[in-house]
């Protein structure tokens, strides 16, 4: 059996990284951290395992900004979001699933901080909303 890899990158294609494996559905965060930091509604993550991800190039441009035992990983030269990864879960990469070069068509599987959504976007695919992170 073959095993799947997926491929990414930033916006200028310094950075690229592979993941092995099925991608998960997305959960869309829409918690302000995240809406700031991606200058948009929300952020769509797609958890995998650490064993799984790697970075295939551009090591030297990766940058992150810490807060609170959480690290937003991007290109310290275009400035895209790759992924986060937290101290208290180091067995998981949340990948950004915009930075995907490989297909992806899964839709969203949950909405996380839904109650801290933009006032400007409303949630209308059906997928269960909940206040914080939904259940693992």
């Amino acid at each position: 059996m073959q095993t799947i890899t997926n491929k990414g990158s930033c916006l200028c294609g310094r950075v690229c990284y592979e993941v092995d494996g099925e991608l998960p559905a997305p959960f869309l965060c829409h918690c302000s951290r995240c809406r700031k930091a991606h200058g948009s509604a929300f952020a769509a993550i797609a958890a995998v395992e650490t064993k799984d991800f790697r970075i295939i190039a551009g090591k030297d441009v990766l940058g992150n900004y810490a807060h609170n035992g959480a690290y937003r990983w991007f290109c310290k030269n275009c400035g895209s979001q790759l992924f986060t990864t937290r101290d208290a879960m180091p067995h998981l990469v949340r990948l950004r699933i915009a930075s995907l070069d490989t297909r992806y068509d899964k839709k969203p599987s949950a909405h996380g901080y839904a109650t801290s959504k933009a006032d400007w976007y409303d949630i209308l695919d059906g997928a269960p909303q909940y206040v914080e992170r939904p259940p693992q």
